[in-house]
């Protein structure tokens, strides 16, 4: 069943072709707390990330998107990578599913708009 998930539904994970493609030319560098694995090119400074779920690139940690960019040349699991206070865990992108935000007023959201409070000034291009 592994094998036809791979043939046939590239976005999850990793399909046969990036498989094959990691084992031959891939060197494992680590993986984060989400358990996505990181790999760097044997030969040359290719970097990707096989995703545990559906690859969802908002899913890659500060510290490992620093990696992956080339702004860094040391994995997180080489420098003790430490996040910042302002950098908060991932949350899945929830836009076009039921959970999705849908303020007052919005078409798919019961309520009505608040009315404008006086503070807009609606552009004209006479002015």
């Amino acid at each position: 069943m592994q094998l036809l998930a791979e043939l046939f539904i590239w976005w999850h994970k990793q399909t046969l072709g990036v498989r094959l493609w990691t084992a031959f030319q891939g060197r494992y560098v680590g993986s984060d707390a989400m358990g996505n694995r990181y790999y760097r090119g044997r030969k040359n400074d290719r970097r990707w990330v096989i995703f545990n779920g559906p690859a969802d690139a908002s899913a890659i940690p500060p510290g490992w998107h620093g990696w992956m960019h080339h702004r860094t040349d040391v994995p997180p699991t080489e420098d003790a990578y430490i996040p910042h206070s302002w950098e908060v865990p991932h949350q899945v992108n929830l836009t076009g599913s039921a959970a999705a935000y849908r303020p007052d007023g919005s078409i798919l959201n019961a309520g009505r708009r608040p009315k404008v409070t006086g503070d807009y000034e609606a552009w004209s291009p006479d002015a």
